[in-house]
């Protein structure tokens, strides 16, 4: 009995224990946190290039011209952008039927290859496509 109530009161091996419920749950929310991080900044580079892509249009004379920087730009540039891969980029660009004076960049990204779909399923997971887009008024005022 007396050797019974030793071991209750012992807290010599509580730090191991704590250490061994908490450390994981901790790896955890660090993966987490820069999983998250990686698709933000991957979100973050592809708005960039909508914007970087729409101020190009500006060099062109008509709308064939203005399609054809904007798309050479896109081809030769996107992988240049932090954490982007060209072969899973898509893109829309134009005129933009409600109003000709804008001119409109729209990218599509499958953000497949990002560490992010790596994370615990039951986590709550943003879309695996990015859309962003950009405007820019033609000509001037």
């Amino acid at each position: 009995m007396r050797h019974r109530s030793r071991l209750l009161c012992n807290t010599s091996g509580g730090a191991a224990v704590e250490f061994a419920i908490l450390a994981p749950v901790y790896l955890m929310m660090l993966c987490g946190m820069l999983a998250y991080g990686l698709y933000f900044g991957a979100a973050h580079s592809l708005q960039q290039l909508a914007a970087d892509a729409a101020r190009i249009s500006i060099a062109g004379l008509d709308s064939a011209e203005r399609d054809t920087l904007v798309g050479s730009y896109l081809d030769r540039h996107a992988g240049d952008y932090m954490l982007l891969d060209r072969q899973y980029l898509t893109y829309a660009i134009g005129d933009d039927p409600g109003d000709p004076t804008q001119y409109r960049v729209a990218l599509r990204y499958d953000a497949v290859e990002l560490p992010i779909w790596n994370l615990y399923p039951p986590l709550p997971m943003p879309s695996r496509y990015m859309v962003y887009g950009a405007t820019i008024r033609q000509g001037g005022l």
